[in-house]
């Protein structure tokens, strides 16, 4: 039975053919000779999308555009057509075909090799969608569009260098800011070079991140690990508080890092009076606390292990699943095992449910993703603040 898209695509040669024939009948006539007539071919074509012999239909527009140059601009349409429909193979032949002409106008031999260089992105192949694309980067109008794709690709392939290239050629052709993007290339270069541990250049790729407006906050977090990894822990924890700061939803990624640090030069003390001074500038930052603290099964900490139990007491959602009124009971004993019981079950439940998702898209994931492979955004994710209850309450619910 004919699809929806065929019924549009013969409707649309159907179109182009009357339009044709109508201004042959119509027209100025400037001359004695008779109007052209309706081209059957394009009905024989038409034809063959009704009876969904599209294979058939290919082969027939294909011998078209070698006999009629003004059936060109139908041929982009039935290509652009077959690739929304994921039939990259056959708008593939079809711009591959209109390429071959060997009197082409320019423009529409950029056209086409435009429309050859997103058939190959679609199929996946990106060497040779790359190519295409830095051609027509070199002056062509589609010089924006192919430099946005190159930009796409150098994501996927992670060729930093060049994806930096093509997004400071595209600021200046496309009239807009592209820093906090050309940002988080420097970041991955360092974050590549730290692996190394060729800190120098890691610090350098961050100091290059940093220089542009807006600010990645990627390029803070990134200075700071690379403190940790020197061993300068005194300017690793000034840059984590720094980022807790100015920065509260990274407290998901800093805490860790902190508590980690003092735990290794045995100054809890210290980290008791940093965790007390932070939380009194900031209350609201307690929930953020505990819930971190849950999802990194960080305890023993008194001012930690305190946010946790307010934070448990004040959760209406776990009265579902456990009595409250246990955790307020005059035995001591009694309260520390119901909320270490409940502690490990939020643990659990927590390592089980997305930690960040991103603010464009709604895509989820269980760690901080610097660019949504949904949207491919950048730095749009933010960590979830609280336990998420709903998938227990609906497995509750569904077993009543």
């Amino acid at each position: 039975m004919p699809t929806e898209s065929t019924f549009l695509l013969a409707g649309l040669f159907l179109l182009l053919a009357a339009a044709g024939w109508a201004m042959g009948r119509f027209g100025e006539r400037d001359t004695e000779e008779p109007p052209p007539p309706l081209n059957i071919d394009y009905l024989k074509g038409l034809n063959f999308l009704l009876n969904e012999q599209t294979d058939q239909a290919l082969e027939h527009f294909l011998r078209m555009v070698r006999v009629d140059d003004n059936t060109i601009e139908t041929h982009f349409a039935l290509g652009s057509l077959f690739r929304r429909r994921g039939e990259v193979d056959r708008a593939i032949r079809i711009h591959q075909n209109i390429i071959a002409r060997p009197d082409l106008a320019a423009e529409q031999r950029d056209q086409a090799l435009y429309s050859l260089a997103k058939d190959y992105l679609g199929a996946g192949l990106l060497d040779r969608a790359e190519k295409l694309f830095v051609r027509l980067a070199q002056g062509s109008r589609y010089q924006v569009q192919a430099l946005e794709s190159l930009c796409g690709i150098y994501e996927q392939e992670r060729e930093w260098e060049k994806a930096i290239d093509a997004g400071q050629r595209l600021e200046v052709l496309g009239g807009r800011s592209l820093a906090l993007q050309i940002a988080h290339y420097h970041c991955e270069l360092a974050e590549a070079a730290a692996a190394k541990k060729d800190y120098a250049s890691a610090r350098q790729y961050v100091k290059r991140a940093q220089a542009g407006r807006p600010r990645t906050l990627r390029g803070a977090l990134t200075r700071a690990h690379i403190a940790r990894d020197t061993d300068d822990n005194k300017t690793a924890l000034k840059l984590y508080h720094r980022i807790i700061d100015e920065h509260t939803y990274l407290i998901a990624e800093a805490l860790p890092e902190i508590v980690a640090i003092y735990e290794r030069e045995n100054a809890t003390t210290e980290l008791e009076s940093a965790l007390q001074s932070m939380l009194k500038d900031n209350p609201d930052m307690n929930s953020l606390v505990a819930y971190t603290a849950i999802v990194n099964d960080i305890g023993g900490i008194p001012v930690i292990d305190a946010c946790v139990e307010r934070y448990m007491l004040n959760e209406p959602t776990l009265s579902e699943f456990v009595d409250l009124q246990q955790l307020s009971s005059a035995n001591p004993d009694s309260n520390v095992q119901a909320l270490a019981k409940i502690r490990r079950a939020l643990s659990k439940l927590a390592t089980a449910t997305p930690r960040y998702q991103c603010q464009e898209c709604g895509f989820s994931s269980q760690r901080l993703l610097w660019q949504c492979p949904s949207c491919r955004n950048w730095e749009t994710q933010r960590p979830v603040s609280r336990v998420q209850f709903d998938t227990v309450l609906q497995h509750s619910i569904t077993n009543r």
